[in-house]
């Protein structure tokens, strides 16, 4: 089986590490810059650096869908800095995951591949897939949905050793990101991560600096940039999440569930 991943952030890379443990073979798609903060756990991470490695799993750039399929026969993953998904009639995929969680559908559909999954909000089981995989925090998380569609995105990050919004750092101003630590990192409240436009952006709490976004790209004021684990742990710096794992658990499902005969 050829899974297609769109997305290869923190959560999609969770969802093909348990995919490739199982046996399955995945490609995942990208921005040309990705703008995921957690950097150290995403496969997009190849797309600058042209390689990289997860939990001791490689993932690799590939320029389009020939070194795609060289890549995949290689035993690695491809990813692509292909958004719109321009691969997917290429490749001919068993399924297609949407793991953008852009909070809404920017383009995914039901004939994409013979299944489409997709994760979280803005999908509805049946009509934009086949299956919907819950995103949110708690008793319903990870719940593959063959009818329906996940909880409505509440705009609260979910709850880490009792803080919430208060682990994440947004850029203080719109302008180009300049960090000035690194993911793994202790901080301290109030020390400075980075600055935008000569404004720095300031922890709001102590712990591990877990994320941060790629120097150099230009970001908005408020935008998502970095985030604080207060635990303390530097080994999850380097370790999909339970959350990714998790909701990896409920893409695999589906895809059994699809294919030992229950086909949609």
């Amino acid at each position: 089986m050829l899974v297609v991943i769109k997305g290869a952030g923190d959560l999609a890379t969770g969802v093909a590490l348990r995919l490739i443990r199982a046996g399955i073979k995945v490609a995942m798609t990208d921005l040309e810059q990705p703008t995921c903060i957690r950097r150290t756990v995403s496969f997009s991470t190849a797309i600058p650096l042209g390689v990289y490695q997860v939990e001791g799993v490689t993932a690799r750039f590939a320029k389009d869908a020939a070194e795609a399929l060289r890549i995949i026969a290689a035993g690695e993953v491809p990813v692509l800095a292909d958004p719109e998904g321009h691969c997917i009639p290429l490749l001919r995929p068993d399924a297609v995951v949407d793991a953008i969680l852009a909070k809404r559908n920017l383009g995914t559909r039901m004939g994409d591949a013979p299944i489409v999954i997709a994760l979280g909000p803005g999908f509805t089981a049946g009509v934009d897939a086949h299956a919907v995989i819950e995103t949110k925090r708690g008793h319903m998380l990870s719940r593959a949905l063959y009818e329906g569609s996940a909880s409505p995105d509440t705009g609260i990050p979910g709850n880490i050793g009792g803080f919430t919004e208060e682990r994440i750092l947004r850029a203080p101003a719109a302008g180009v990101f300049e960090p000035l630590l690194h993911i793994g990192d202790m901080v301290e409240k109030d020390d400075a991560a980075a600055v935008v436009a000569g404004v720095p952006m300031r922890c709001r709490i102590g712990g591990v600096l877990r994320g941060l976004l790629q120097g150099g790209l230009t970001v908005h004021e408020g935008m998502k940039c970095g985030d604080v684990d207060p635990r303390g742990d530097k080994s999850y710096c380097y370790l999909a999440s339970d959350k990714a794992m998790a909701i990896g658990g409920g893409v695999l499902e589906a895809l059994l569930h699809f294919s030992n005969g229950t086909l949609p």
